[in-house]
């Protein structure tokens, strides 16, 4: 018997769903893995350039377990949660080296590699392998969400247990690679966050968020708190030729082994302590504005300052970097700030 949210939303799918995306030709293991992986917390119209020069530089599992680490950075620079950039790397690796580049077969061995997670797998083995999988990214929560009209915050694990279950109900075996294809393309263009277009759904019948005239109240959430604000302050360090300091990050945390501008804490004396610590005289210390950025869980206030500093010697690796040298992997507000603020014409110092 046929699934009463599958079947018209396979209907659906085969006339209005998504089928030119990039990773979609070819579906290769490999192509839909970086896809989903990039696909995290990213938008499709983000990823879609991101994707296909990630493509371009990176064809195949092999080219990429091969490549530095710093040519992938340098490649996901933008795209954020740049821990994603690190794992993808490392799974590369171990595909490689331990499965001839090619990706395990079952669910329990693509879970066991770096930044696979359950969802992950699942497309894996629906869209890239043509197997039996179940996935349960964002789009698909919410639609499942409201077709039951889950009373549960749907982060809490209660909630997960049913998500999954719902999402294993209805995943038809012989076709889960269209099915999941079909439910994905269902939460992006019709089931979306706000505004959801609930007239054209297929699936608008049997949904008991439709029927009860309450659509925008699922997937329901957790009050969110105010976004917590960090202050920092960040040193453009430059020596006689003009040339700027940027060193590496650590390769966990905030821009992990990306390169940009040394920090300290936002007090002044956090900074005095920094550049007394460097043997820097704040003689040249400048003012140079400041710098704004958004995290998922808090906003970064960053003090920009300018400092001369011919004699500088850091304890941490890093690079001079010259204005119109090839760039290393910058955070994407890194970036930006020097793009608009660094020139021939418009001189930081």
């Amino acid at each position: 018997m046929a699934d009463a949210l599958a079947a018209p939303l396979l209907r659906w799918f085969a006339e209005h769903g998504r089928h030119d995306l990039p990773w979609q030709t070819p579906a290769t293991p490999y192509r839909v893995w970086v896809s989903e992986i990039m696909l995290q917390q990213t938008q499709v119209s983000t990823v879609i350039p991101y994707f296909e020069r990630f493509m371009a530089a990176f064809p195949t599992l092999a080219d990429l377990a091969m490549a530095p680490l710093d040519a992938v950075l340098s490649h996901w620079a933008g795209l954020g949660y740049y821990a994603r950039a690190h794992r993808l790397h490392a799974c590369a690796d171990i595909v490689l080296r331990q499965y001839g580049g090619e990706f395990p077969a079952t669910l329990a061995k693509l879970i066991a590699l770096p930044g696979i997670g359950r969802s992950t797998a699942g497309a894996i083995r629906a869209l890239g392998q043509g197997a039996d999988g179940v996935i349960l990214d964002g789009n698909v929560r919410r639609v499942l969400a409201r077709y039951h009209a889950l009373p549960l915050d749907a982060r809490s694990s209660p909630a997960e247990k049913l998500l999954w279950g719902w999402a294993h109900e209805h995943t038809p075996h012989d076709r889960a690679g269209a099915y999941a294809q079909a439910i994905m393309d269902l939460g992006a263009t019709l089931c979306k966050p706000y505004q959801p277009e609930c007239p054209r759904c297929p699936l608008k019948e049997d949904c008991q968020a439709y029927r009860r005239a309450d659509v925008t109240a699922y997937p329901r959430k957790r009050i969110r708190q105010e976004r917590a604000i960090r202050q920092r302050q960040a040193l453009l360090i430059h020596d006689a030729q003009g040339r700027i300091w940027l060193q590496r990050r650590p390769n966990r945390g905030l821009w992990a082994g990306l390169f940009s501008w040394p920090e300290c804490e936002a007090a002044e004396q956090d900074l005095r302590a920094w550049l007394e610590h460097h043997a820097l005289a704040p003689a040249t210390l400048e003012k140079a504005g400041s710098l704004q950025h958004d995290f998922t869980h808090y906003r970064l206030h960053l003090q920009l300052w300018t400092l001369a500093a011919p004699t500088f010697v850091a304890e941490k690796p890093g690079i001079w970097y010259a204005y119109g040298a090839e760039k290393p992997a910058l955070p994407a507000p890194v970036e930006r700030y020097l793009e608009e603020s660094w020139s021939p014409t418009c001189p930081l110092w």
